[in-house]
This record gives C-alpha cells, structure tokens and sequence, in this order.
C-alpha cells in the first residue's frame, strides 16, 4: 500500500466581523447590507421601534401580539395565503416583542429574495389584523402562560424581575404579559399600538447574504420602499433602576426533586468601556463546561449536570445609557441545595481574594475570539448580531472592535470586572424549589434574608 504525505496546513487567514454598507431609503427607512459569498439562504433582520415600555397600560403583551399578527394576513392575503405565498418562496417568517422593540426576522433563498421582500413589505405596511386571527393569538398566549409558570427556569426568570426592579418598572413584569393583561388585548388594541410605533422612518432592514448578481436597490425600492407612514416622536426611554441588595427569594415547589437556581443583578451595558473585561471575566467564571463554577459544582462536587454565569443586554439607550442583566443559572438536586450555594459563594470570595489565573484568561479569549468565525458562519448569525447592534445603538465596527478589545484584555482587569458584576454581598438569588427542604439549609449561609413565595 502507498502512503501518501499528509497535506501541510495553511496559513490562517485573518477574519474580523464584517461590517455593513449602510443606506436609507427615500421613505426614512435605514438599510444595512453585508455581502457574504456563499450565503445562499439570505437572511433579513427589521428592527422596529416599538419598546415594551411603550405598551399602553394594563396592556402589557400587546406588543407580542401585534409582532405575532404581522403574519396573520394583508391588505392583499388571508393569513392561509399568505402562509402559502412564504412557503412557494422556500422562505421562514418569525417575529418577537422585547424590551428594545419588536424584531422581524426573514429567512429566503438569494433566488427568491425579491418575492420574500415583497410579502415582507406587505406584512409591514398593511397587515390586516382581522378580529378572528387576533382571538386566537390571545388564546394561544394564554394558553402558554400556564406552561411557563410550571417551568422552573421561566419561573425563576420571572421572579428574578419582578425582585431586581421597581413595580412600576416595565421590566419588573413578563414579557409577553400575564394572563390579566393579554385578555384585555384585542385588534382595536393590536391596530392602535401599530400605528402608534411602526413607521419606516424609524425602522431598520438588515440584508446579509451572497448578493452577487442581485439588484438589491431595485428589489428594495419596489418593496419596502412602497412603505409608508409619517416617523412618531422619539420615545424617552425610562431611567433603568433596580435593587440588587442581597437577598433569597424561594419560589415554593413541594415535593420539587431540583432546586432551580438564578442569581443576578444589574449591571452596565455594551457602551460602557466595562464590557470587554465584564465579558471577558463572567466567562471566565462560568461561560463554559471548563469555567471555574462548573470545575467546582460539577465535576468535584457531582451537585449539577452545569451552571452557567452570563451577561445579556436588557435595554440601551441612544445617549449611551442602558443596563445589563448578570446571572448565574443552573439547577441542582434538592438536598444539596445548600451545600451547592454554599460552593458557589465560595467561588465568588475566592475569586475576589485571589483572582482569575493567566490560563484562565487565555482559555476565555481563544475561546471567545477563537470560535468567532465559526459563529458567524451563516448569514442569519450576522444579520442577528448586526440588528443587536442597532437594537443598542452601537456602531456598525462595534463587533469586530470587540474581538480585538477582548485579546487586548489582561488577567487582572478580567478579574476586577468579573467581581465588580457578580459581587458576593449583593446578589438577588431565586430559588425554584421544594421551601420545606431548601429554606432552613439557605438561611443558615447567611447570603441575605429569605422570603418562601407561592410557586403558582
């Protein structure tokens, strides 16, 4: 048998994010387009401005349901047409309702983008919102509510919210509201929150995709040009405040056989020069199946199949204001609830009196410059990122400048930032769980007072 010689590597190439060509359209509406060869499958990400917190009140989840509805149907097709003119196209459509606003989210091949943009365009211009589809989005998000309260994850999510911010506050209360508010939404509700906040001219597309050979001005000019609608006066957004005081809250679940765990506060968004060295460090403590709580929590100590540390962007502002959330999540067995917590506070301390390793931050910085390009192989992960960015008000080098911020990034300010974002004394701690058994353990670790609240 002849062996041939194994082939040397290549020289790696350098890769930094892309960054988009930025236009606007005559009708105000801000286009971002980015050319990936290769791309065959096109994706296109619409922000619009239409905050939660512009929701009208008691009508918390309207938002969702006008995001919901955008699909249900036009001013030229029933929501069963125009299903079947999306699926001729080989084309998804999703949408969503978030604190920054509402986000509109295509999937087509290059093909078909022509045809895809024009259904898109109809679904924003002049979706019809007929009665009869909105009562059912009504009943479907009702019929969720029930599911993510018996979820212990979303219940701890919920209950972390509700804790961390002012009952005033947006952000204190679900989402996609709660069973109360979503019954009192219907298409007068739907209609009167669109043509409040969904206008071109404050409106952005992102188009990424292998562009090669297609008019993309044209294809835009003939569809989302042909929309219409005066721009609403800029919203102020609310100061974001929150009490991050430590505490222990138990969501009760008798005879729970885990403890579902959420520990957070907030902290400084994407504008603040924090974020590098905030990323860098909470990745550091629990970003991966190596990171540090999981060294300890599930490998030495067998408590949690992983818990996970992280930081995610609740809401910025246009002046460079805004907020984060930083969390510890995961789940651990009932009777080592205590003991688990107790490791974990552990860690926190530890980290403050000793600090992160070298190998440590170099393990986080490959991993997290190291896999970019991967991440970003298709084009619906850098439209994603690209609208976050315009979700956040950042500019449009803003991603690839975070990469090198991050290998630029030294052991002691990771550490400094990954203490100053999860601080031992001042973390609000949510517990999912069986109060009968994990109260007495929690009080005992002396990390805050404890308050037991029905699980329902």
């Amino acid at each position: 048998m002849e062996f041939h010689p194994q082939p040397p590597s290549g020289t790696p190439k350098p890769w930094a994010f892309p960054t988009p060509e930025r236009g606007t359209l005559p009708n105000g509406l801000t286009v971002l387009r980015c050319h990936r060869p290769g791309q065959e499958v096109v994706a296109v990400e619409v922000t619009l401005m239409a905050p939660l917190d512009a929701e009208p009140e008691g009508l918390d989840g309207v938002a969702t349901i006008m995001a919901r509805a955008l699909s249900e149907g036009t001013d030229k097709h029933t929501a069963e047409e125009f299903a079947a003119e999306l699926e001729r196209c080989g084309a998804t459509l999703d949408s969503n309702a978030d604190h920054p606003g509402v986000r509109v989210s295509l999937e087509v091949p290059v093909s078909r983008l022509p045809k895809a943009l024009g259904l898109l365009a109809d679904a924003l211009r002049a979706p019809a919102f007929p009665d009869s589809e909105v009562e059912r989005l009504v009943a479907n998000r009702l019929d969720e509510i029930p599911h993510e309260l018996a979820n212990p994850a979303r219940r701890a999510a919920k209950e972390l919210s509700r804790e961390l911010f002012p009952a005033a506050s947006r952000m204190s209360r679900p989402r996609q509201g709660t069973e109360e508010t979503v019954r009192g939404i219907d298409a007068a509700a739907v209609r009167a929150f669109y043509e409040a906040h969904v206008h071109p001219a404050t409106a952005t597309v992102v188009v990424v995709g292998d562009l090669e050979g297609v008019d993309l001005d044209a294809a835009l000019a003939e569809t989302l040009g042909s929309w219409t609608g005066a721009a609403a006066a800029p919203r102020p957004m609310s100061p974001i405040t929150a009490d991050d005081s430590g505490r222990v809250v138990i969501v009760d679940r008798p005879g729970a056989v885990q403890t579902q765990l959420l520990i957070g506060r907030v902290g400084p968004d994407r504008h603040d020069r924090v974020w590098p060295a905030q990323l860098l460090g909470v990745y550091c403590l629990g970003g991966t199946l190596t990171s540090r709580l999981d060294r300890v929590l599930r490998e030495e100590k067998g408590y949690t199949y992983g818990v996970r540390a992280f930081g995610q962007v609740l809401r910025s502002a246009e002046d460079g204001t805004g907020a984060a959330l930083l969390a510890i999540s995961g789940s651990v067995a009932t009777d080592v609830t205590g003991p688990a917590l107790d490791d974990l506070w552990q860690v926190l301390r530890k980290l403050a009196a000793e600090g992160l390793t070298d190998e440590e931050r170099d393990v986080a910085v490959r991993n997290l410059v190291g896999v970019a390009p991967l991440r970003y192989e298709t084009a619906a992960a850098v439209a994603g990122t690209l609208a976050d960015q315009v979700e956040q008000y950042l500019p449009d080098d803003y991603q690839a400048r975070l990469y090198a911020q991050l290998a630029e990034t030294g052991t002691v300010e990771a550490t400094a930032a990954a203490v100053s974002s999860l601080p031992a004394d001042r973390l609000v701690t949510v517990l999912v769980g069986d109060a009968s058994q994990i109260a007495d353990p929690v009080r005992e670790l002396g990390i805050g007072d404890v308050k037991v609240v029905s699980g329902s």
